[in-house]
């Protein structure tokens, strides 16, 4: 089982990639927490060059708050990332955490039904982009 969810946008910016995944998850009920530009990170504290790739820290609050109620340490595993990287000029890939695979760990039936209710949307999230 693969940890993660992708696809991989052709003739497409970055910028527009972002928009489109920041949409696509709105559209399942997720909003975007947090957006990490990674490459400007990793340049100002390293002074490292890296390729445009960005985390976006998504959530559902009514499948989290399920989540939270069925296993209360279950936030360190909160928010879903999914990452937008722009490896070469105009091929984006689009990947999010799979959450039935993260959750493997952690021993707990109920969790289990929700984070494959979270997969399915945000495969749907990734295949819509």
């Amino acid at each position: 089982m693969s940890y993660y969810i992708s696809t991989t946008l052709k003739n497409t910016s970055f910028e527009d990639a972002i928009e489109r995944t920041t949409a696509a998850l709105k559209e399942e009920g997720f909003g975007v927490l947090t957006e990490i530009d990674i490459k400007a990170t990793l340049k100002k504290k390293l002074d490292a060059d890296f390729y445009n790739y960005t985390i976006l820290g998504a959530c559902n609050p009514q499948m989290a708050h399920q989540a939270l109620q069925a296993e209360n340490k279950i936030g360190t595993m909160l928010p879903c990332n999914v990452i937008v990287q722009e490896r070469e000029p105009g091929t984006v890939e689009v990947s999010a955490v799979d959450p039935a695979a993260s959750m493997m760990a952690v021993e707990n039936d109920s969790l289990a039904e929700i984070a494959k209710d979270v997969q399915k949307k945000l495969t749907k999230v990734i295949k819509s982009i």
